[in-house]
């Protein structure tokens, strides 16, 4: 069993806010702006206080990985697919 309380972002199902990847911004020059999407995305991640961030999209796995990077997280918070709690709680 995975021993998780699961909790949305602010932005999400209807309302969610993609972390760019999907939308090709992880390949291309940064546009104006204050700043990188996968930022902003991170950080409103980041306000729920996490131990762990879970996708189960590949590219918000590596644009949401960044993000803790950039924001010196990584000793904090984990970023995993779904696939891999789904592992994890199964013992595989």
């Amino acid at each position: 069993k995975l021993d998780a309380e699961l909790v949305e972002m602010k932005r999400c199902k209807t309302n969610g806010l993609c972390c760019g990847a999907g939308g090709a911004q992880m390949f291309k020059e940064a546009e104006k702006g204050n700043k990188e999407i996968n930022e902003e995305r991170t950080e409103e991640a980041l306000t729920l206080t996490p131990d762990i961030i879970a996708t189960g999209c590949p590219f918000c796995m590596t644009m949401i990985t960044d993000g803790v990077k950039l924001k010196e997280k990584q000793d904090k918070v984990n970023v995993f697919d779904l696939a891999e709690l789904i592992a994890q709680a199964n013992d595989l």
